[in-house]
């Protein structure tokens, strides 16, 4: 073994959260920052396209290529759970959807023990983060690292979407990252000049060129401790061992998978679970690798009867067409996620603020870009935001190399199913609206026939796909909740030295997708390392649907 470094702070993992926290803790110039990562580069156009958003999130180079055990509500079936093995982590790797989550979230994650990160104290971080590009005056962050643009929506069945939202009595919002998230309306990416615009090009590489930030490669192992205080970390490259010294502290950014199964590696977690794989126990916490929360999602396919759609795209040469004229001028096709529009809504009367999510897009097609339907057709991807069931993540062995044990257990509650139930009826009832007329075909996926309990059901079960929002694993609470594996600080509870700032320390899901919220909590937390003010808090109200108690809508 030989020992390396020595660093004021060591990050564990380059993903949307530690890129975040490389940029902010270096940005005065008075502390050494070093970000291990066990990913490489994420210079291929594979990665900073962003239409080719399906190839890098099932490729090895780029994934950690994580699966679930057998799911067992749902038949069986083992789940995918990429992870970004990655400059810039998953970030590199998603659809490129930016969505701040509710207002009410966060209150949430206040009420439940992560004092200090209510909707009034994130709000100025967002803030910060953004260069907007587009969205509601006084609400939005136009200097930040991190832009965030809008599609062109030149296809007409992004405006028919909308059209067909508003038609069906919901709400219309011209920004859902602003005061008002219900509603339908334009969907916003981290894209900028044609490029994926991830944590790493936002964050990273502005960090790296400073004299006191490293990115160094490995494969973290564990970290070391000296009695109850963190000092180190131990990692592998090139076969050798080798560790890295924190003076200050150690934060670990790892994703809500990596995370806690270096929390175990290291001998903090369950203190039985420690003990089966012969991993000496540093700190007993229970909850590390508990409460994995995910969102579910399927689609809604129609055929399309005009041949507008991008399936005209599909074939070889439009596609050497599409990427010679990105690769050329970042134009074209190739330079959106093409999830142009967007809708927020409630499930029903009595549900506060919206728990179904919707990313509309002109194609019919797999999200991993695979069983596109043989003809022109535009698809819906609907899912409910607040599953009651909750899962796990576990040591198979105390090998770092050996991929954790993850159990979604997706499903496992009886309103999760009638949920899934009221979406898709609630997405035909949108899709049947007059907006879509001139351009509705027969429904392909569940098909019309697809109507009773039982059958939505049986579709659901075979359908359902993970929209790759894992979290919650480490989450944060009050220092005296034994569930909590870290404080309002993002303090590991039980030692000193060591941090957690990530998706997994999320109390809750948050309302849409993960990258915003991740990027937004390395901002929040960098601030709390440095012992810093934090930034003062917003008086600015979120728009509440005002017949919430008795409208659905």
């Amino acid at each position: 073994m030989s020992s390396g470094q020595e660093f004021d702070f060591v990050i564990v993992g380059a993903g949307s959260a530690g890129c975040a926290i490389a940029y902010r803790l270096s940005e005065d110039g008075k502390h050494s920052v070093l970000v291990l990562e066990h990913g490489g580069t994420d210079m291929g156009p594979l990665i900073q396209m962003p239409a080719a958003l399906s190839y890098p999130m099932s490729m090895s180079t780029y994934d950690w290529g994580y699966w679930s055990e057998p799911e067992p509500h749902l038949g069986g079936r083992k789940m995918a759970c990429p992870r970004g093995k990655v400059v810039g982590g998953s970030s590199s790797i998603n659809g490129m959807v930016y969505v701040r989550g509710h207002a009410c979230d966060y209150n949430h994650w206040e009420e439940q023990g992560a004092a200090g990160w209510g909707y009034r104290h994130v709000l100025p971080y967002f803030k910060r983060m953004e260069n907007a590009h587009g969205g509601q005056e006084g609400w939005r962050g136009t200097d930040g690292p991190l832009h965030v643009t809008r599609g062109v929506r030149k296809n007409p069945l992004f405006h028919a979407f909308v059209k067909a939202g508003r038609q069906a009595g919901y709400e219309v919002t011209d920004d859902y990252n602003g005061e008002k998230q219900e509603g339908f309306g334009p969907m916003e990416m981290t894209v900028w000049k044609g490029r994926r615009w991830s944590a790493a090009n936002a964050y990273l590489k502005s960090a790296l060129k400073r004299p006191n930030a490293s990115l160094q490669r490995g494969l973290a192992r564990r970290v070391l401790f000296e009695g109850k205080r963190a000092v180190g970390v131990e990692f592998e490259r090139g076969g050798r061992i080798e560790t890295v010294r924190a003076r200050r502290e150690v934060v670990i950014a790892a994703s809500s998978i990596n995370s806690p199964k270096l929390l175990k590696l290291s001998g903090v977690g369950p203190a039985a679970e420690l003990k089966e794989h012969g991993i000496e126990v540093v700190a007993d916490r229970p909850g590390v690798g508990e409460n994995l929360q995910d969102h579910l999602e399927l689609y809604l396919q129609m055929e399309c009867t005009q041949p507008i759609t991008l399936y005209k795209h599909l074939n070889l040469f439009s596609k050497a067409m599409i990427g010679a004229q990105w690769l050329f001028f970042r134009k074209g096709h190739g330079a959106t996620n093409h999830f142009e529009s967007a809708a927020f809504i409630r499930s029903k009367a009595g549900v506060e603020y919206p728990d179904i999510q919707y990313h509309f897009l002109p194609v019919a097609i797999r999200y991993d870009g695979k069983a596109p339907a043989k003809s022109h057709g535009f698809q819906a991807h609907v899912g409910p935001m607040r599953s009651p069931s909750r899962g796990w993540v576990r040591l198979r062995s105390a090998d770092p190399k050996d991929a954790p044990v993850i159990q979604f257990n997706y499903m496992a509650q009886e309103q999760d199913w009638a949920d899934f139930r009221n979406c898709i009826r609630l997405t035909r009832e949108i899709f049947g609206q007059e907006a879509f007329n001139p351009y509705r075909g027969r429904e392909i996926a569940p098909g019309a026939h697809v109507e009773s309990d039982e059958a939505l059901n049986g579709f659901i079960r075979e359908a359902v796909e993970s929209a790759y929002h894992p979290c919650g694993t480490c989450r944060m609470g009050a220092a005296d909740d034994a569930m909590a594996v870290i404080d309002p600080e993002c303090r590991v509870i039980g030692v000193d030295g060591l941090r957690v700032v990530d998706s997994s320390i999320f109390p809750r899901i948050t309302n849409g997708n993960l990258n915003g919220p991740s990027i937004m909590v390395g901002e929040k937390a960098s601030d709390l390392i440095l012992g810093r003010d934090p930034l003062p808090p917003s008086n600015q109200e979120p728009w509440i649907h005002p017949d919430w108690k008795t409208a659905q809508r």
